[in-house]
């Protein structure tokens, strides 16, 4: 089983809803990170450490992140879903999306 890290820019509603489908649907240990300094629950260098894959909304977190924390990403496995910041916390058709795209990458 895989430690996955999902991660937007505030960590307010696509990476916890990511975190609480993949953790549902596929059984995975899961948790989330904002590269804002104003998210919810800020990426560290312990959330880095703890996850097998990196999994970021959009192209523009990839690129952040692989500015912000690019020592600490080493041999990790990156994903982008592009999924954009249009959607509310738990939102059905953010679910749908997820699910769809996470059956894409989640072995």
């Amino acid at each position: 089983m895989s430690n996955i890290l999902f991660v937007c820019g505030k960590a307010r509603k696509r990476s916890p809803t990511a975190a609480a489908v993949a953790a549902e649907l596929l059984g995975h240990s899961t948790d989330f990170a904002g590269l804002s300094a104003d998210a919810d629950e800020r990426i560290s260098a312990e959330h880095l450490h703890w996850a097998d894959m990196i999994v970021v909304m959009e192209k523009a977190h990839l690129s952040r992140l692989t500015r912000q924390m690019k020592t600490h990403l080493k041999a990790k496995r990156l994903v982008c879903l592009d999924i954009p910041d249009s959607f509310e916390f738990m939102q059905l058709e953010l679910v749908e999306l997820l699910t769809a795209r996470l059956a894409r990458i989640v072995r």
